[in-house]
């Protein structure tokens, strides 16, 4: 069975009536219906996910565009089961709406059936689905269009990308109740995007992925001018854009965060510093050390003048002036935590007008200067940081395209970076001066360029080639960590057939496995693919970092993966490096490059992305940090953890890490 047929049996096992399984949670019973009620609700649901059963059948929905329309259908199936799952009635009127979701479902339904889809190019606010490559579920978004979109002329449409702000009782339903057969608002004449995000988190890990397929399932449907697209969002939202305006500062027109936090020591007002492990960490998602990239594209933050998160502005004004980049602020005069109605028509306008010059790329930017803490945010238009020295670290690149077709770059903290080739006829960088446009005999998009003992080098044509596929395991791009980055892709949970020989491993491993799964469900809207170690497939490694769960006695994925991992365990300890643990009371959780996905690669002369296998862990914040703050929401672990671990008598584990590290450019411990 292929990785696609897994994902998409996966996701649509969701859509049958023998899929309504209800987990219990600490969902909000306030308004909850009638029994009645919710027995019509399911009764709605089971006909609903029938007819998508249906529909999953025919074989011109298993095309690419015939899939976002069956999406477009079972994800009113998807929101309302999973309101009922999560018992999600926080307020009057949820039930109406899941009814009335229901009922847009099955008349969507109907014109499938019919083969027509009058819900595609119709003007004003749709909800669409799209089926993710993270787990194979299906996840919502609202697209709002302008009156003559059509997908076959050539017009090519400007788009907003909005980002909504935290809402604790807004689930899959309330968001559909909210976008769902809404007018085209007067004189708008651009697409617009709002995105679900899977919920409250700030658009971060699977949040994050969300806004990128969302995007891409629009772009696939919709003529969308990538140059003139618009980045904003208020509260939550605005965090989020802080976070991916300038984390991805070559995407956008312009960004405008209105009121989003961008550091958490002084978010959460943190007087202590982390652990190291974590301290690092956080450098993934402080928007405050990404400052510098606002000089690539044109940002526009509000913030109101009572609004405590007001500083989050300021801060990101004054951090980018001592960079020597300007950022506009507006503040909306006694306003708290909304906007001035002044300051908004500002906001757009300064939005309305960067759209309309529409955004400079390739070598249209002659001038780049970029910074990142983290692999996972590498690139920016013509330049792409591949290796750093010191993970974690402030990394930056500073370069620039000459009249006489020369570049220079400025380096700190990198290793290897590579330069799209069309971009001039030499660089030159940090003093060294290399060929561009013909190196590697001119047969490749980009150009590579690695630091060596005696400065930096140029790679040829084979080096290149061997280059990409990382035959040395170093950190690069999606194989950096920490461990939640696993969560970020295709993934898959490997669960043992057999025993751990400790009946205490069993447990906490049991109860680990059962938590990653109910707080996925709940928080990251969708279901753990799970698959047991007898039954994975090298097509599945290949194509999915792997979750793994047990130990070598338990599992036999673990058992072939253990001579290549950095832990090693006796019969009564656990040995990492010098440091050796009991196995009595500690457990170990890690993040690694799959070595079996590259002797796989190597062994059928195949290519591919390489791929992570984690230890005995899911996401490492959990329920108390996402009902928290979203500012909570980074990772706790880093690369490998040893927890102490205390069974408490209900059954749950207490949990201390006594260790933590994160792993440095070639995967190994410092």
């Amino acid at each position: 069975m292929t990785n696609e047929s897994y994902i998409m049996l996966s996701t649509l096992s969701a859509c049958t009536t023998g899929a309504l399984i209800f987990v219990a949670t600490t969902a909000c019973f306030a308004q909850r219906p009638s029994d009645q009620k919710v027995a019509e609700l399911q009764t709605g649901l089971q006909q609903l996910q029938t007819q998508v059963d249906e529909l999953s059948q025919r074989p011109e929905l298993q095309k690419r565009d015939g899939r976002a329309q069956l999406a477009d259908v079972a994800v009113f199936a998807k929101a309302v089961e999973w309101m009922l799952r999560h018992n999600e009635f926080p307020q009057k009127g949820y039930a109406d709406q899941a009814a009335r979701a229901i009922e847009i479902g099955l008349q969507r339904g109907k014109e499938l059936q019919a083969k027509a889809a009058s819900w595609e190019t119709r003007p004003g606010v749709t909800v669409r689905g799209y089926f993710s490559r993270i787990d194979g579920s299906v996840q919502p978004y609202a697209v709002t269009l302008p009156e003559g979109v059509n997908p076959l002329s050539g017009d090519r449409w400007p788009l907003h990308l909005k980002l909504h702000g935290r809402a604790d009782k807004m689930n899959e339903v309330n968001f559909i109740a909210r976008h769902e057969g809404k007018p085209l608002p007067k004189d708008q004449t651009w697409i617009q995007l709002d995105v679900y995000g899977r919920g409250n988190n700030a658009y971060r890990w699977a949040g994050e992925v969300d806004v990128f397929e969302a995007l891409a399932d629009v772009r696939r449907r919709f003529r969308i001018d990538d140059d003139r697209i618009t980045l904003h969002g208020f509260s939550m939202g605005g965090a989020g854009a802080w976070h991916l305006g300038l984390h991805y500062p070559a995407m956008w027109s312009s960004v405008g965060p209105g009121a989003g936090f961008v550091d958490f020591y002084k978010y959460q007002n943190q007087t202590e510093q982390r652990p190291p492990w974590q301290h690092e960490t956080l450098g993934i998602y402080d928007a405050i050390d990404y400052a510098m990239n606002a000089a690539n594209v044109p940002v526009c933050t509000y913030g109101g003048e009572n609004d405590a998160q007001l500083v989050a502005s300021t801060s990101m004004v004054e951090a980018a002036r001592e960079a020597d980049v300007d950022i506009k602020l507006l503040v909306g005069p006694g306003m708290g935590h909304k906007f001035h109605p002044d300051s908004f028509k500002e906001f757009m306008a300064f939005h309305k007008e960067k759209s309309a010059a529409g955004r400079r790329r390739g070598m249209g930017r002659p001038e780049i200067r970029f910074t990142t803490r983290t692999l996972k945010y590498n690139q920016c238009d013509w330049v792409t940081i591949r290796e750093v020295d010191e993970v974690y670290s402030p990394s930056t690149v500073e370069a620039k395209i000459h009249d006489d077709g020369t570049i220079t770059i400025f380096t700190k903290n990198v290793a290897a970076l590579s330069v799209d080739r069309n971009v001039g006829a030499s660089v030159v960088i940090d003093g060294d001066e290399l060929p561009c446009r013909t190196a590697a005999d001119g047969l490749l998009p980009d150009v590579f360029y690695r630091m060596s003992t005696d400065g930096w080098e140029v790679l040829g044509y084979e080096d290149s080639r061997s280059f990409s596929g990382n035959p040395d395991l170093h950190k690069r791009h999606n194989l950096q960590g920490p461990i939640d980055d696993a969560f970020m892709d295709s993934f898959l949970c490997v669960v043992g057939s057999g025993k751990a020989t400790e009946a205490a491993d069993n447990r906490w491993v049991d109860w680990t496995f059962k938590r990653f799964e109910n707080e996925f469900d709940k928080w990251m809207r969708a279901k753990l693919p799970v698959v047991a170690d007898a039954d994975l497939t090298d097509e599945q490694m290949q194509a999915s970092n792997l979750i793994l769960f047990g130990d070598a006695d338990a599992n036999s994925v673990i058992k072939k993966m253990m001579p290549h991992l950095p832990v090693k365990w006796t019969e009564d300890e656990i040995i990492i490096g010098d440091k050796s643990f009991s196995r009595a009371d500690h457990r170990v959780s890690l993040i690694y490059p799959n070595v079996l996905n590259q002797m796989h690669q190597r062994r059928t002369g195949t290519s591919g992305p390489l791929r992570y296998v984690v230890l005995n862990s899911g996401h490492t914040f959990h329920e108390k940090d996402f009902k928290a703050s979203n500012s909570w929401l980074f990772p706790r672990m880093g690369d490998i953890a040893v927890q102490k671990v205390t069974r408490n008598g209900d059954g749950s584990y207490s949990e201390e890490i006594v260790w933590g590290a994160n792993f440095d450019s070639e995967w190994k411990l410092r």
